[in-house]
């Protein structure tokens, strides 16, 4: 075999450590709530040694956070990671998002698919309002749930067991939600398409007021998102 040839291993990762490592953060990010080193060591499969390792390696690069209870968290470190991932993509959907938060005084972000997740990869929460959701990148949840999901799934072709709200977001372009990720929480979200029409994220907003007209705020997102969709192109 030549030097530069990499045999083929299928499924065995490259890095046990690196992989031990993902999994960590993918665990903590999944979970949203402080976890104790023994509880990531039993959800990663390890030893509470290695774990401890894992999570202060992860510290030490502001991957992970401590609290004063010793649990840990998701790292602020994780934001400037996000922020680097389809940087095209969140040029063009950064200004569409503080126009919709200045248009409709709610929290708006972008949400991308990432397998079968929808991982939330920029925020833009108002300033002028006491009362707002507050919405982190970083946040993961399945993408057959909530508003955000639908709309990342409105582009792919129609299947026999599709979900009916789903075709309700393909007919009007739009899909919405009321505590399918966050309970309590009212969402609105509209696809951003490449121009092949496949998508390539999902623009959204969050909000408690039940008296708000979702039509009005959907509108509101297909308009933006055909902006950030015609940037693409």
């Amino acid at each position: 075999m030549a030097d530069d040839e990499v045999p083929d291993v299928p499924d065995v990762p490259a890095s046990q450590t690196l992989d031990r490592g993902i999994r960590v953060l993918e665990h903590l990010a999944t979970t949203r709530t402080p976890q104790s080193i023994a509880t990531v060591a039993a959800a990663v499969g390890v030893h509470r040694s290695v774990a401890y390792r894992l999570l202060r390696t992860l510290e030490a690069h502001r991957l992970v956070e401590r609290d004063a209870e010793g649990s840990y968290g998701v790292g602020l470190g994780v934001v400037g990671l996000s922020r680097a991932v389809r940087r095209t993509l969140q040029a063009a959907a950064t200004p569409e998002l503080a126009r919709l938060v200045q248009e409709l005084g709610m929290t708006a972000f972008l949400v991308v698919r990432d397998g079968a997740e929808a991982v939330t990869v920029n925020a833009v929460e108002p300033r002028d309002s006491p009362a707002h959701v507050a919405f982190r990148p970083g946040n993961r949840h399945p993408v057959h749930l909530g508003a955000t999901g639908l709309a990342l799934l409105v582009p792919e072709p129609p299947a026999d067991d599709d979900r009916a709200e789903l075709v309700a977001a393909r007919a009007r372009g739009w899909a919405s939600s009321l505590g399918e990720v966050i309970p309590g929480m009212r969402a609105v979200a509209a696809p951003v398409r490449r121009p092949d029409g496949s998508a390539a994220g999902a623009l959204a907003v969050i909000f408690v007021d039940q008296t708000v007209d979702d039509a009005e705020v959907g509108a509101a997102l297909v308009t933006a998102a055909d902006r950030v969709s015609h940037a693409l192109g």
